[in-house]
């Protein structure tokens, strides 16, 4: 078995790509954006960078998948009571359903690894709206379209 150069076409190729020109697609709230990273295959989920600013909150919602959160930049205060800052990991299991606030003087930037679906919910629990990553995807490419930016594919194959 050789483990030269030679024997690198057997593996298959990492994901690289270069975000730092990827636009912040802003979001029906005000004070939220995000910069998507990856559409994962079969609207399994998606990967994105989540700004929001200061006393912006993240209404009710719930997850038919498990989150994975990183805190970069800023904080959140959580419902029940938790505050995340830089530096920090959230875990929501599928199923799980919260909503939160960003606290302090700075935006909040966070890696979040979505699996599934986001349902925002409204009064009695019912859902008002569906994040995927299809929806996700679509947001993304009909912003580019509308401000001459070129498509990057950020789906997973």
């Amino acid at each position: 078995m050789s483990h030269g150069l030679d024997a690198l076409h057997d593996y298959l190729p990492a994901r690289f790509s270069a975000n730092a020109d990827l636009p912040w697609i802003p979001s029906s709230t005000p004070g939220k954006a995000a910069k998507p990273l990856r559409f994962l295959a079969d609207d399994q989920g998606f990967v994105e960078l989540l700004r929001m600013d200061p006393g912006v909150v993240m209404p009710l919602h719930r997850h038919t998948g498990e989150i994975h959160a990183y805190n970069l930049s800023g904080s959140r205060l959580l419902c029940t009571g938790e505050l995340i800052g830089p530096g920090d990991y959230v875990y929501e299991p599928p199923g799980n359903t919260d909503w939160w606030k960003i606290v302090g003087d700075e935006p909040m930037i966070a890696l979040v690894v979505v699996m599934g679906a986001v349902e925002f919910l409204g009064p009695g629990g019912v859902v008002r709206m569906r994040a995927t990553a299809e929806t996700q995807r679509a947001e993304y490419e009909q912003y580019c379209r509308e401000h001459g930016l070129p498509l990057r594919d950020l789906m997973e194959r």
